[in-house]
């Protein structure tokens, strides 16, 4: 084996294994705060539409903030039961991801809603779309309650997307564990106010809990066959 093959080895099996965790997260251990720190800075590596460089981070570790961001975080919850997309409801033919899912996936997922409030920390990557050098957004019409094309909400959301899993990637390299939540949005301004950020003009992506965690967390989960989800030269082309 070369050198580039294990460099390449290493690289994929951080790739492949940054699952979501839940109860493996260790609640009880503090998380460095140096730790977070390289992993922002890593984060802030992540591609930039027109290098505006408008990606934020919020760290929560205070205990009573976190509890409430976990009211919120549950009360989201509780709507999001209600949707049409809602884990418990899904049904999959597969039966390798119907294992899966049943298993793994809905079982974590709502035992983490009793719980996320214990995490270390909090965080949760923002984007600017009218703050500072968010500005180019607001001039071209972004807008939460303004219609916009969607490449204008593409670009808003591709500002803080790859910084967000790049976070998750150095932290997955530093023995950390995160999950990627997104339903305390459904009282985004409810937290935007409990934290400070500009609701007019900042956008929260998500919210992740993070911890450390034991190394048998990071295994490779169910993934679709890949002629089923790979293109080639247009839409339902699948030979190479």
């Amino acid at each position: 084996m070369t050198d580039q093959d294990a460099r390449l080895g290493r690289v994929d099996e951080v790739l492949a294994t940054t699952r979501s965790v839940r109860k493996g997260l260790d609640f009880s251990r503090e998380v460095d705060p140096r730790l977070i720190e390289e992993c922002v800075a890593l984060a802030l590596q992540g591609p930039s539409g027109s290098n505006l460089q408008n990606a934020h981070f919020v760290v929560v570790r205070d205990p009573e903030t976190k509890r409430a961001l976990g009211e919120l975080y549950r009360r989201g919850w509780a709507v999001y039961e209600q949707t049409p997309v809602y884990a418990g409801n899904l049904r999959f033919e597969d039966p390798g991801h119907r294992a899966y899912h049943e298993a793994t996936t809905v079982p974590e997922a709502t035992w983490l809603v009793d719980h996320i409030h214990e995490a270390p920390a909090l965080v949760i990557p923002c984007v600017e779309y009218g703050l500072g050098r968010g500005t180019v957004f607001a001039a071209a019409g972004y807008g939460r309650e303004v219609p916009v094309p969607m490449v204008l909400h593409a670009a808003v959301l591709g500002a803080i997307l790859p910084a967000a899993e790049i976070f998750r990637l150095a932290a997955r390299a530093r023995g950390l564990g995160t999950c990627w939540t997104v339903v305390h949005q459904f009282f985004e301004e409810e937290a935007a106010a409990l934290l400070g950020i500009p609701f007019d003009k900042v956008i929260q992506a998500a919210m992740f809990p993070i911890a450390h965690t034991s190394d048998d967390q990071f295994v490779r989960g169910w993934s679709p066959p890949l002629p089923e989800v790979l293109h080639w030269e247009g839409w339902g082309h699948e030979a190479a």
